[in-house]
């Protein structure tokens, strides 16, 4: 499952730059409420179990119904007069039980728990031990929520406007298609026939086997599909609609097709060669083969996500899944290298082995997040992938879980609204890091040695993260048990004091560890401690790790032998263990030269500017510090390194925008970028590569939208070019130009916008104009903007990109989000219920508040207006705006003086 959120996030920050990081800021500790009484909860009865689901589904395109006819063989383990399942938004029609050579039983009658999504089908007398076929008739809504068996609204190259009927089932959802055991741990295997138009595409996880006339209706099919290993009910899918294809065989024969709207069967062929390449890397990563015949990855229209790893039958949004050679910018196609990456990942890691229940998600997600990583680094060495990483994973994880309302990467989930939740950063990203640094703390061979013993010895069943654990401990012969324990268990990570002295020709450190707080030092007695593995690299070798150790305890002494004064030390070299540093100032003074020469590793150049600027959010140095720190990287060569620079420089430049000196910060930031605005200029030159391109974009945006008056003057002219169909401009400049001219563009600069996105017949397009709209400045264009986002123009789940857009952008942008949100709350969480998409819309619109009384005001809207699958998110919002207005009232004046005296002429 890709969640957007951190999908989004990233693509956000490469393509748009407003800023996409999470960013969580520091004040003093104020108990912001704490998690509301969880409801009481309890998983499904063990007496009776499925052993196959016979499913046929006939879903109406016209009405959006559908009806579903259910034989499922189960067995009953003990004798019982009922069988509970779950079951939401379904109506049962008959349901009757048949023993094995016995007499059918009708059920007498259903009780439905709407609450907790189960049904309660009895019967006149027990049903005895032994295996049977439980029978249902039932009839469901083809929804428009995005979730379960739902419609999905597309154009037709006519211009009509059609639906497809698809599923999502992650987490809790496949109760909303057809009658089952909706737990990850009650695995069975699926015979799925599905009745639809025969002019229509229907897929399901496996191959199909039959496909003839229904008998009573001439223009209905009745598409029959083999039997699929055994596996759980959130990754049964099913598609029927209309689709062109591409197809390729992997070299270990795995057929591969990548399914598109009609008319952009060449927009697959991208993804086409990621997914061919990288079933073989998995195969030979895991040492297991590809357990199907096929795998299919398929474009839908309307989806909640970024892509959901179905077994056999892969879903994705548009923009995670369709490149155009001639419109798609570097980093969607980078975007879409990693989103198939993750999920075809996921195929072993999380459908062959699943996990045993939704508190081991962080398992199947933060694996998949991290060896997304490794694949594209092996389809695609130029991307630089793993620098990438740091920024778009790593440091976003580190500011989630430095605040009080963070969690512990295992959660206990109960009731499925609980589970929504955890599809977050720290799943995602943090489970990511901790298994980078867990890999590394290993070694690759050992790694891939006790991953594959998990595998097969798990395949086709359920595991918990401690069995992997075992496996990997086997394997190694390390303590991972009781070093991974540590960083999953608890929430938070520590940050690192270092400290050296000279002794003879010997560097003593002196190393201890305490929790770090996005609110200052974390001083409590009873302080909690990690099991770190630390890694120093010198001078010497900066690409060489001197020497590891594993921190077990509060503080140590560690002896460098013949590391004389001259040179420096780096703690975290490749910056994999997840946690702060906060040196002394002599050793950060040594390593600042680092930076300016580029001895120092482009990604521990980014890590230490990240810890700094980090530090200063939470009190522990001056935020001017990093002003000037910022300043050394006027040389800076590598896209990571300012990517990150430029999300740091955009949390402060919105902090700043409640102060009345905004404009000095933009121009600290036209000063620090200009150089190499100047270096790489407009036009990409013979020789460059993917990352120049990201690059380039990159600055650009930054420039223009800090108002840079040759950039702007350049953006206008060769936007107005774009437009009258003179030059189009090249896929990746067109976000930097589009924001740049609307930040400083009036009322016809917005029409025209809409105009181009009325055109855009590529969603990426939509999306890329849909991010920037809010970057205009005027209150009544502004409000304009806010209402396109509800518009039949914008599709449901990139409404949510177009107002947080508008918050980003400017103090009245926000202001005015916020209020849109509050006003229109009915109809936005009518949409997005559960899912994860409420947390990401109240997330963007609240969290660059600074003034203590908005945290009370977000508070107690959220009391009146609950949204239980964004509860955490709430609460973490409230801990931020708290943690701004602390941070501004702190520095601000420093900062003032500093900028002001940065430009005074020396006397």
């Amino acid at each position: 499952f890709d969640n957007i959120t951190v999908a989004c996030m990233y693509s956000l920050c490469v393509t748009t730059h407003t800023h996409a990081h999470t960013v969580f800021v520091s004040s003093s500790n104020q108990n912001i409420g704490t998690m509301p009484e969880r409801r009481p909860f309890v998983r499904l009865p063990t007496d009776v179990y499925p052993v196959n689901y016979g499913l046929s589904l006939k879903p109406d395109l016209i009405d959006f119904t559908f009806e579903g006819k259910l034989e499922a063989l189960v067995e009953v383990t003990q004798a019982t007069n009922q069988i509970v399942m779950n079951c939401a938004d379904i109506d049962i029609i008959t349901a009757s039980f048949v023993p094995q050579g016995g007499e059918e039983i009708n059920a007498t009658g259903f009780n439905y728990q709407n609450e907790d999504e189960k049904v309660t089908l009895s019967f006149p007398s027990a049903l005895q031990k032994g295996f049977g076929t439980l029978k249902i008739d039932f009839v469901g809504e083809l929804n428009d929520k995005m979730k379960g068996f739902y419609r999905s609204k597309y154009t037709s190259p006519t211009g009509e406007i059609r639906y497809a009927a698809v599923t999502q089932f992650e987490a809790t959802d496949a109760r909303r298609a057809f009658p089952c055991w909706d737990e990850p741990a009650i695995k069975a295997t699926f015979d799925i026939t599905l009745i639809v138009p025969k002019d229509r595409v229907a897929l399901s996880n496996m191959n199909v086997i039959d496909r003839k006339p229904h008998p009573d209706d001439e223009n209905l099919v009745e598409v029959k599909f083999a039997t699929t290993p055994i596996m759980s009910t959130y990754l049964v899918a099913f598609v029927i609609g209309e689709y062109d294809y591409v197809e390729s065989q992997s070299s270990d024969g795995v057929m591969v097709r990548v399914y598109t709207p009609v008319g952009k069967a060449e927009q697959g062929k991208f993804a086409l060669e990621v997914a061919t390449k990288t079933l073989p890397f998995y195969n030979d990563y895991f040492s297991v083969p590809y357990p199907l015949p096929k795998i299919d990855l398929i474009a839908i229209a309307d989806f909640a996500a970024g892509a959901m790893e179905n077994w056999g039958l892969v879903t994705y949004r548009e923009t995670a899944l369709l490149i155009d050679p001639k419109n798609s910018c570097s980093s969607s196609r980078q975007w879409v290298a990693l989103v198939v990456g993750h999920e075809l990942a996921h195929q072993w890691f999380g459908n062959l082995v699943t996990m045993e229940w939704w508190t081991h998600l962080w398992l199947n997600e933060g694996f998949a997040s991290w060896i997304e990583y490794l694949c594209v680094d092996h389809c695609f060495p130029e991307y630089d992938i793993w620098t990438q990483f740091v920024s778009a994973d790593y440091t976003r994880a580190l500011d989630l879980d430095a605040l009080d309302s963070s969690h512990p990467i295992e959660v206990n989930v109960g009731h499925p609204s609980e589970v929504d939740e955890i599809f977050d950063a720290i799943s995602y990203s943090k489970g990511a890091s901790v298994i980078r640094m867990l890999h590394n703390y290993i070694g690759d061979e050992d790694f891939r040695k006790g991953m594959n013993a998990y595998l097969l010895k798990f395949q086709h069943k359920n595991a918990s993260t401690e069995d992997l654990w075992d496996c990997l401990e086997q394997a190694s012969g390390k303590p991972i048990a009781a070093v991974m324990g540590s960083w999953t268990k608890q929430m938070g990570f520590p940050i690192i004091a270092v400290d050296q002295e000279q002794v003879s020709d010997d560097c003593v450190l002196k190393i201890s560890q305490k929790k770090f707080c996005a609110s200052g030092p974390h001083n409590e007695e009873n302080c909690p401690s990690w099991m770190v593995p630390i890694s120093i690299c010198t001078s010497e070798d900066p690409k060489c790790t001197k020497l590891k150790v594993l921190l077990d305890r509060q503080e140590t002494t560690i002896t460098l032998n013949s590391v004389g004064p001259d040179q420096w030390i780096k703690i975290n070299p490749g910056t994999v263990g997840f946690y702060r540093i906060q040196y002394s100032s002599s050793m950060l003074e040594s390593l600042l030269p680092g930076i300016r020469d580029l001895s120092l590793q482009p990604v521990d150049r980014l890590g230490l500017q990240n810890d700094l600027f980090s530090l200063s959010r939470a009190g522990m140095i001056s935020t001017v510090e990093v002003l000037k720190l910022m300043e050394a990287f006027v040389n800076e060569p590598n896209y990571t390194v300012w990517s990150d620079l430029s999300c740091n420089l955009g949390v402060l430049s919105s902090l700043l925008s409640h102060t009345d000196f905004h404009e000095e910060i933009q121009e600290f930031i036209r000063d620090l970028f200009t150089p190499i605005g100047l270096k790489l200029g407009w036009d990409s030159k013979p020789g460059e590569g993917h990352l120049d391109a990201l690059l380039r974009s990159l600055v650009l945006g930054k420039l223009g939208k800090a108002g840079h008056k040759p950039t702007l003057e350049e953006a206008r002219r060769r936007f107005k070019d774009h437009v009258d169909g003179k030059q189009v401009l090249p896929a990746d400049l067109r976000s930097p130009v589009y924001l740049t001219v609307l930040k400083h563009g009036d009322s016809a600069t917005l029409d025209t916008m809409l105009k181009l996105h009325k055109q855009a017949d590529m969603q990426e397009e939509k999306n890329r104009i849909e991010r920037v709209l809010g970057a205009i400045s005027a209150p009544d264009l502004i409000q304009k903007v806010l209402n396109f986002a509800l518009s039949e123009d914008v599709r449901p789940q990139d409404t949510v990109s177009v107002i947080g857009g508008v918050a980003g952008s400017s103090k009245q942008g926000r202001k005015a989000a916020w209020k849109f949100v509050k006003d229109n709350w009915e109809e936005l969480y009518n949409r997005y219920q559960g899912g994860f998409l409420i947390s990401r819309l109240i997330k963007l619109t609240v969290d660059g508040f600074a003034i203590d009384k908005m945290a009370v005001e977000v508070k107690s809207f959220f009391e009146s207006h609950p949204a239980p699958a964004a509860e955490r998110t709430v609460q973490q919002c409230c801990e931020n705006i708290l943690l701004n207005a602390a941070w501004l009232k702190r520095d601000a004046e420093d900062i003032h003086q500093y900028l002001l005296q940065r430009k005074a002429p020396p006397v």
